[in-house]
């Protein structure tokens, strides 16, 4: 009885279901019903074995089809009121003979298959049919078309794409009509076959097609990024965009590549104006190609890629903005502000330390302006009120202050290096370095004064020529420069702190080049030092560290690296492996090694100490006779926890307590000293995903978000690297949210994580003399008015912030964030590497290493000159860069603009673009320096294929056309009233 009762209540569900349709009949309205009714009539026509019938039904269908599907906001109704009768049509296609009927059927039911989501039957019968134009059924049918061809290049064998490809030749020209570029490269993107796109662009989409192009590189695994860039490349230079060209070259990361694709561009180019052009965007990423000497102006593009004009421009942007007077430290410090609160650091800060920060902050503030206060008036005075390794550092001061200016900066120099006092020799030998740093000469003054010195028996001069040839030369890779810095590893006496020092100095040298010379040096030096002293030395870094810079950029060419770093001690292997690892992945992005990197950062490594402490509870607890008090069991249980330790502690021998405290004290620094040893690879892992992930702002974004977590739960290890981490997210970009992050990590209960928190702090905003961070470090100045080390680090963090009077950045990036220096990275990570152990580098003796800042340091200014370099002032409009990435139409690349006048200052995120059209731009970005060509006021270059001409007595305006190599192409005169007789007397004249 139950199952009849199921049985009848299902069949009475099947009569409601069969029912619902005559509902959904009765809201139809007359003019709905009237088309479902001659859809249905159509269908039935169909079915009928008469074939005179079926040619003039099947173009009733494609008429009532093609009316609804020119707007596809909804379901057009004729394809809904024919899905019921799909199967039906199918049924009928494969009872019918071949021919013209046949196929016009297989289209109908392709378009049809756009309502069902199962199978690719939209694709295979539109390859049935192939009849009518494809674009004929709107741009909604394409896109399922596209769609289903990704899935069928997936799934299927090359041999039976042939049709598919020949459907895809119809959809690209469509696409590039319609402006849906962007689609068109997708679908040519998941076929592999990008490279085609070449032959559709012309004149109006190859920009449009180009700019999503690239925006797709971070996105895109190793080595499709590179076909990108070729296809980019090869596109602007049909058009004759050189400069682009070149930009797109200079994204790629094989530096041998790069090379061969910019001497390309430069035979190409022909034009001198635009080979200048070319030559300023090469000099601003540090490499100096080598041109042919026969070239026009060899000598001219050779000074302008050597970044020999740099000096000069610089300072005649200083002149123009009225910055040119010196400032003091004091003017930094403003401690007439701090009424309340002793003078710099007090009575408990030393005089050393307290000149030591001017020393920094005098440079930092005057980099490259060429004079100070402090050590171009006087220099051998302010030296000598600093101690030892102090002097060392105030006298390589000078090479900031006097940056870029090769000639005039070795001769204020020259005198310090016949100084009796070998630290103050040091210093001046880092000088010169520091001087050439980002410069090239032919006379190669900087290996000429060092290279005796790197051999010396001192070890201060030893290291300042090491560090200073390093600095010098940066990303040159000039094989005479790298023998002479691998001596000390080869020659098998050196101390562990000059091999460092000099590994370091060669990753500086061949950073991003895969330099196998150099790994191997560097590898055989690992191998040969002992394994204990791997782990204990932090000195042996900086040889890891080496190794990774060496593979800045390269993805997977270190891979030979990484299997022999595996054969180290494991805690230095871990740490090594790590580095390179990240080091090879810098920029990219790489979704997958972040989330490795995350995996490492979330272990916790702290199970070995506890079973220790545990250990030693259970037998000072069997040897005691009297019972433990609590609070020593609690202090016991946790290392280094110091909130009551011996607050309730009552012994007789009062001796006994002191001596129980300082032991517990000591081994308690000795548990965590050896703790963060063994954890230090977790803390390259977080300073790893900020060097991957810097390259794209949504990388950049989810990092933030990552190291929030980390610095909740993370072991001491990671909670201090999170701020460096932090410092390389947003170098010289100070958000308010990394901002405010940084300022309450500046008042952790960790020194250390305080003491990287305020160095972020200046890496964040240097050289840009933010307002709320200078507020924000002077009332950090006052809270750390007891402690030198913290002070110290204040003081440096203001000289960054207020680098070079606020002209200077840091920033590796350039060219609207599109390209990343690796020699202006290589500085920059290698102080943020060497500061995991801020209070042995920094704090202790070296802190000459934040001259390694020098690689990175480079003017924020947009400099317009004219073909023969000379200063063109040129009114610009300078707002907040937009992305209009795959926008219709030609939309604003700027907003909330403000126009100057040339030379202005960029700030992170902003964009410039002409406001004028009395000049040639050679290059639509604009960047550093930009050569412009100025033209007389009766003929003006609207493009390059269009000049403008007007004749000022008669009033008659002129067009010319020409092609893009000046042939002409036609001439049309226009005048108020005055057309033809005027015409012939305007083309004479």
């Amino acid at each position: 009885a139950e199952g009849d009762e199921e049985k009848k209540a299902s069949s009475d569900g099947k009569e409601e279901e069969t029912t619902a349709p005559p509902v959904q009949e009765a809201e139809l309205s007359d003019e709905d019903r009237q088309l479902q009714d001659d859809l249905t009539m159509l269908v039935e026509r169909l079915q009928e074995p008469q074939g005179d019938l079926h040619g003039p039904t099947l173009e009733s269908l494609r008429t009532l089809i093609r009316a609804s599907t020119s707007s596809m906001t909804s379901v057009p109704k004729p394809l809904k009121f024919l899905r019921p009768h799909y199967d039906t049509i199918k049924d009928v296609y494969s009872t019918w003979d071949e021919g013209d009927n046949k196929k016009h059927l297989a289209d109908i039911i392709s378009v049809l298959a756009m309502t069902r989501s199962e199978g690719r039957e939209c694709l295979e019968y539109r390859i049935y049919g192939s009849c009518d134009a494809l674009e004929s059924w709107g741009h909604e049918y394409v896109r399922h078309i596209s769609a289903q061809i990704g899935q069928a290049y997936v799934e299927t064998s090359d041999e039976d794409l042939t049709p598919v490809y020949e459907l895809v030749q119809d959809i690209i020209p469509f696409n590039m009509k319609h402006n849906a570029e962007a689609e068109a490269c997708d679908l040519l993107m998941e076929l592999e076959k990008i490279d085609q796109i070449r032959q559709y662009v012309d004149e109006n989409t190859y920009q449009r097609v180009c700019l999503y192009l690239m925006s797709c590189v971070r996105y895109v695994p190793s080595p499709e990024d590179e076909e990108l860039l070729d296809t980019c490349l090869k596109i602007y230079c049909k058009f004759g965009e050189y400069a682009q060209a070149l930009r797109m070259t200079l994204m790629k990361s094989n530096r041998s590549v790069t090379e061969v694709s910019a001497h390309t561009c430069f035979i190409e180019c022909g034009d001198l104006s635009k080979q200048k052009q070319l030559a300023f965007m090469i000099g601003r990423q540090q490499f100096l190609l080598d041109l042919d000497e026969e070239i026009e102006g060899f000598e001219e593009l050779t000074e302008i890629m050597s970044n020999s004009h740099l000096n000069t421009h610089f300072l005649a942007l200083a002149r123009e903005l009225d910055i040119m007077e010196p400032k003091s430290p004091e003017d930094i410090y403003k401690t007439h502000l701090e009424s309340h609160r002793p003078s710099f650091g007090g009575a408990n800060v030393d005089s050393a330390k307290q000149n030591l920060a001017s020393s920094f902050v005098n440079g930092f503030v005057n980099c490259a302006y060429g004079q100070d206060k402090l050590m171009t008036t006087d220099g051998n005075k302010w030296i000598y009120k600093n101690k030892d390794a102090g002097m060392m550092s105030a006298t390589a001061s000078l090479g900031l202050i006097l940056l870029w200016d090769v000639d005039g900066g070795l001769s204020s120099i020259d005198k310090y290096l016949y100084s009796n006092n070998d630290h103050i020799k040091a210093g001046a030998l880092l000088a010169c370095g520091i001087v050439n740093s980002g410069v090239r000469n032919d006379c190669d003054p900087a290996l000429a004064l060092l290279s005796d010195y790197v051999t010396s028996d001192n070890l201060s001069m030893r290291i300042a020529s090491l560090l200073g040839l390093g600095l010098a030369y940066a990303g040159t890779n000039a094989d005479y420069v790298v023998d002479t810095l691998a001596a000390p590893l080869t020659e098998g006496k050196a101390s562990l702190e000059v091999l460092g020092v000099s590994a370091l100095t060669l990753g500086l040298v061949t950073v991003g080049t895969c330099n196998s010379d150099v790994t191997l040096s560097v590898l055989q030096a690992l191998m040969e030092l002992d394994g204990s002293l791997l782990v204990k030395d932090k000195n042996a870094r900086l040889l890891a560290l080496s190794i990774g810079l060496t593979a800045l950029g390269r993805y997977d060419a270190c891979e030979a690296s990484l299997e022999a770093l595996k054969t180290l001690p494991d805690s230095f292997s871990q740490f090594a492996t790590i580095l390179v690892e990240a080091c090879s992945k810098a920029g990219t992005g790489d979704v997958l090694a972040v989330q490795n990197l995350l995996h490492i950062c979330s272990e916790h490594c702290g199970t070995d100490s506890a079973a220790d402490d545990k250990k030693k509870e259970t037998k000072s607890s069997a040897v005691a006779a009297a019972p433990e008090p609590p609070s020593a069991a609690a202090a016991g249980a946790g290392a280094g926890d110091s909130l009551t330790v011996g607050a309730e502690v009552t012994v007789t021998d009062g001796g006994a307590e002191t001596d129980s405290k300082a032991k517990d004290k000591k081994s308690a620094d000795k548990k965590d000293e050896k703790k963060s040893t063994n954890n230090a690879h977790q803390g390259v892992a977080v300073l790893g995903i900020a060097l991957i992930a810097m390259g794209e702002e949504i990388g950049v974004e989810m990092a933030m978000r990552s190291y929030a977590h980390l610095l909740h739960y993370g072991e001491p290890v990671i909670r201090r690297a999170v701020p460096l981490g932090l410092a390389l997210l947003s170098v010289s970009d100070p958000k308010l949210k990394v901002l405010d992050t940084l300022s309450k990590l500046s008042h952790d209960a960790d020194q250390e994580v305080a003491l990287n928190a305020i160095l972020a702090l200046g890496i964040v905003g240097a050289g840009t003399n933010n307002a709320r961070l200078a507020a924000m470090l002077r009332q950090l100045a006052q809270y750390y008015y007891k402690d030198d080390s913290c002070l110290f680090m204040t003081r440096i963090a203001q000289g960054l912030t207020h680098l070079g009077k606020g002209t200077l950045t840091l920033s590796p990036y350039h060219s609207d964030r599109a390209i990343l220096s690796p020699a202006n990275l290589s500085g920059l990570l290698s102080l943020l590497v060497i500061c995991l152990d801020v209070k042995g580098s920094l704090l202790g003796n070296k802190h000459y290493f934040l001259y390694l800042l020098a690689t990175a340091i480079q003017p924020r200014m947009l400099v317009t000159l004219d073909e023969q370099l000379n200063p063109l002032p040129v009114t610009v409009r300078v707002g907040q860069a937009v992305d209009v990435v795959g926008q219709a139409g030609k939309p604003k690349t700027i907003t909330g603009f403000q126009t100057h006048t040339t030379p202005v200052l960029l700030q992170a995120g902003e964009r410039a673009e002409l406001a004028t059209e009395q000049c040639i731009l050679f290059f639509m970005v604009l960047v550093m320096q930009v050569a412009l060509s100025n033209l007389p006021c009766v003929l003006a270059f609207v493009s390059f294929s269009l000049v403008c001409a007007w004749d000022v007595e008669s009033g008659i305006f002129c067009l010319v056309h020409m092609d893009r190599f000046g042939s002409l192409l036609g001439l049309q005169c226009v005048s108020s009233g005055l057309v033809g007789s005027q015409s012939g007397k305007f083309v004479e004249y």
